[in-house]
């Protein structure tokens, strides 16, 4: 190799390899920061798009976690107030058997009266308060139901049934005057009663076995996410026991680099002992 002192190859080969170095090092060093082996579209253009609409599908399906997640609190509020009423209606039929007595004196009538229609008015109180963010599906207020977010795209949803439980209803049928004044009017409310006991626990059972799907389609959801965001993290998460091992590698391989150039960098001096006396 010719002698220079305008060119150094040797010089620049070492610079060059010391400047692969560095960018590596600074490659490495920027993966054990993110903890992130594709974090951008630079790094890795092709896994980066693919992890970004993955990204874009676990949005989407949090959204639907969400409305779900609401789905789920409106039927727990309704299911604990149609509860509620099935055991008012319990307790109305009690009365209305004993006022069905026809011993009892008008006093004890008019008592079993007042207990009667303080349960039916308390079950009207249960049914305005069996709301949850706006949506209350015992009181007639909705109809056919509400429909919920079953999929990121949107395209699909799930129902939870509405139960319209209002007095003088199709579903309990006690008329709002209904009174146990007289042993007849008793029995008459007796079978009332039995009957709207019967429809409410009907509707029970409809509104558990939709509460249900929910849930168990709420469930899923959670897991799809999950599966998801390992599947994002297959794609573009670093390894950082490896890049650990790789940082330190580098790191000798720079402090030689530094010690190759100044090598190369004193190559020139040798020409001045070529004219040394």
């Amino acid at each position: 190799m010719a002698l220079s002192v305008h060119t150094n190859t040797s010089a620049m080969i070492a610079l060059q390899n010391l400047n692969k170095t560095n960018s590596q090092m600074q490659d490495v060093q920027q993966k054990i920061n993110t903890g992130l082996k594709v974090s951008g579209a630079k790094d890795n253009s092709s896994v980066f798009a693919v992890a970004q609409g993955m990204r874009a599908d676990i949005g989407a399906l949090g959204s639907v976690q969400t409305s779900l997640d609401r789905a789920v609190s409106i039927g727990d509020v309704a299911l604990a107030a149609g509860e509620a009423i099935s055991d008012l209606l319990i307790e109305m039929r009690e009365k209305a058997t004993a006022a069905m007595d026809p011993s009892i004196d008008t006093f004890s009538r008019q008592a079993y009266d007042g207990d009667f229609k303080a349960l039916l008015e308390q079950v009207q109180t249960v049914l305005a308060n069996a709301e949850f963010d706006g949506a209350n599906i015992l009181n007639g207020s909705i109809t056919g139901g509400i429909a919920f977010l079953a999929d990121g795209d949107a395209a699909r949803t799930v129902t939870l049934g509405s139960q319209d439980m209002s007095v003088s209803g199709s579903i309990i049928t006690i008329s709002s005057t209904a009174s146990l004044g007289s042993a007849t009017l008793a029995g008459n409310v007796v079978s009332a009663i039995q009957t709207s006991l019967d429809n409410v626990n009907q509707a029970l059972a409809d509104l558990g076995s939709d509460l249900k799907k929910i849930e168990s389609h709420r469930t899923f959801v959670g897991k799809l996410i999950d599966k998801l965001n390992e599947g994002v993290g297959n794609l573009v998460d670093a390894d950082l026991a490896k890049e650990s091992a790789r940082l330190q590698a580098l790191q000798v391989k720079q402090q030689l680099g530094v010690q190759a150039l100044s090598i190369a960098n004193s190559e020139p001096q040798i020409i001045l002992s070529l004219f040394g006396r």
